[in-house]
């Protein structure tokens, strides 16, 4: 007889559990292969959410940027990328933050004719979506090529200047900004960081074409909103420029021109600026701004029915300027911030505060700190603010005023300032000044 044995090889170890769904396998296979097909909107958000999880921060951006939405996933290329990532200065919006600092990171290094410009530019159909914001901190200048290598003749000092200055210019930002629909604020420093031992004056020259180019792009910037263009040598034929392209802007609410060169013919651009604009908020601290340049402000300050904010700290203006700023703010009732810190203002200027004191009731924060007010400007001051219910801020720091009239001085202040808080938690729906 025949005896059959069968038998069964079997693994313990082994469950129906382990075997993977091929839901599961789908989903690695379409991660894996997400470069050459990628596929996510048309999944289950669920299944998008592991796809997403699986995919590389280093996919090129032509596959993730109009593809990839998640949140989590930009947020991992921002963790890997930076070592500070503050998302609320992003309106919270990790994708924003990265496309925002990807950009600027290539402009800050940009070299002009040796970046290729395609770099920036094949960035727009990516980004363009989700920028608002951009600030650049760093132009670099074209690489400096000795003439004589390059065959020409320096024979004449004229040709020797126009080449010299071919070697200044910087990155043209006019096609890039101009392709961003949603860009609201652009903050700008034409300098280079830490060049070392390569340091040269002309490294940190905005220079006349430089300016052309960024006032004929900002006048095309539709949407933006605020305007920073600071410690770069501005003086007054380019803020002229400037304040020329930026007239009737639909949109422009703040501009900073602070740490600039800019002298009274540039404060008399602005000043026409101020009354034939919506800005709400100028800053001019430390340029060099004397009292005609004050005066042409003021001019501008009596016209503005939107200016809530000036910033003239650090300049020049003195009496006569600081007089005139206080009689345009006898009729003028938008602006509600006003420093006048360090600009040789003394006691004639504190008598025309006076006076805008008792009347004027929009104003809720003067500065006059590092003046020369005196014991008799303080006491004008004070007599000024008898009556007024409006002002919560006085700055009087080293402004030579008298200790126990600077204490009456706060303590209206304070009175004023407490009332506004209580008169909020009473109408919570009412903004604070």
């Amino acid at each position: 007889s025949f005896y059959t044995r069968r038998c069964i090889t079997e693994d313990l170890s082994w469950s129906l559990v382990t075997v993977p769904p091929l839901t599961e396998l789908c989903l690695q296979h379409i991660a894996h292969n997400f470069e050459n097909n990628p596929i996510l909107n048309n999944l289950l958000p669920e299944h998008q959410k592991k796809v997403v999880e699986r995919l590389s921060t280093s996919l090129p951006l032509t596959v993730t940027a109009n593809t990839v939405s998640h949140e989590e996933y930009w947020k991992r290329c921002c963790m890997e990328r930076w070592q500070m990532c503050e998302v609320s200065n992003y309106g919270d919006s990790w994708k924003r933050m990265f496309f925002e600092r990807h950009l600027e990171n290539i402009l800050k290094f940009f070299i002009p004719n040796t970046t290729d410009p395609e770099q920036v530019l094949e960035l727009i159909p990516l980004c363009k979506g989700y920028v608002r914001k951009l600030e650049i901190n760093q132009f670099l200048p074209p690489l400096q090529v000795d003439p004589k290598e390059e065959g020409h003749d320096l024979s004449d000092a004229e040709d020797e200047a126009e080449i010299g200055e071919v070697y200044k210019h910087h990155y043209n930002l006019k096609e890039l900004i101009t392709s961003l629909p949603h860009l609201e604020e652009l903050h700008l420093i034409y300098d280079v960081k830490s060049c070392g031992m390569n340091f040269e004056w002309n490294l940190f020259n905005f220079t006349e074409l430089d300016c052309s180019n960024l006032a004929s792009a900002v006048k095309m910037c539709r949407n933006l909103k605020v305007f920073k263009l600071t410690r770069s040598k501005v003086d007054d034929d380019k803020i002229k420029l400037l304040a020329r392209n930026l007239q009737h802007h639909p949109c422009l609410l703040e501009l900073d021109l602070s740490h600039n060169l800019i002298r009274d013919h540039g404060a008399q651009a602005l000043g026409k600026l101020v009354s034939h604009s919506r800005l709400e908020t100028l800053n001019l601290c430390n340029n060099q701004i004397c009292h005609l340049g004050a005066q042409a402000l003021a001019q501008g300050l009596a016209e503005s029915s939107t200016l809530t904010s000036l910033n003239l700290r650090l300049n020049f203006v003195e009496d006569k300027g600081g007089e005139a700023i206080g009689h345009a703010l006898l009729t003028n009732t938008s602006l509600k911030c006003l420093h006048l810190g360090s600009n040789n203002l003394s006691e004639p200027t504190a008598a025309v505060f006076s006076q805008v004191l008792a009347q004027n009731t929009s104003l809720t924060s003067i500065n006059f700190s590092c003046n020369h007010l005196g014991l008799d400007g303080g006491k004008q001051l004070l007599e000024g603010l008898a009556n007024n219910k409006t002002l919560t801020e006085l700055d009087l720091r080293h402004a030579e005023v008298e200790q126990e009239t600077d204490f009456l001085i706060h303590k209206i202040v304070w009175a004023n300032r407490e009332a506004v808080r209580l008169a909020s938690l009473q109408h919570p729906s009412t903004e604070p000044l």
